[in-house]
């Protein structure tokens, strides 16, 4: 699992990856978190499926490499597990679901300001 102090950092740490697997009109609802990529759920076997170049072309960012820090985020964290579950399925070795996802950030996040 990622803590929310992961996720904070991940700017800081462009090797890392940050997905999050929420559904472009939710994004659009409550915003994004820093650093992350957009991939929902339902795309996301293809995703990590495609052909380097062509994830590149699609996402704007190098495809993860299969030992890459994969860290995934949705609403509540249910999508997240599944996400991780799925990218670990697909030989992923360091995928993690961040459990707290949108909710606990941004409740942290409003404390903080």
């Amino acid at each position: 699992m990622a803590t929310y102090e992961e996720v904070k950092d991940v700017p800081n740490h462009p090797e890392t990856y940050l997905v999050d697997v929420r559904n472009e009109s939710e994004l659009k609802e409550t915003g994004v978190l820093p650093a992350s990529l957009n991939i929902p759920l339902a795309e996301l076997e293809k995703a990590l499926n495609l052909p380097d170049k062509d994830f590149a072309q699609t996402y704007g960012r190098e495809k993860p490499a299969i030992d890459a820090t994969l860290i995934f985020s949705c609403k509540a964290g249910g999508r997240a597990a599944r996400a991780a579950n799925l990218a670990s399925t697909l030989g992923f070795t360091n995928a993690k679901a961040y459990a707290g996802s949108w909710t606990e950030w941004e409740a942290k996040q409003s404390k903080n300001l």
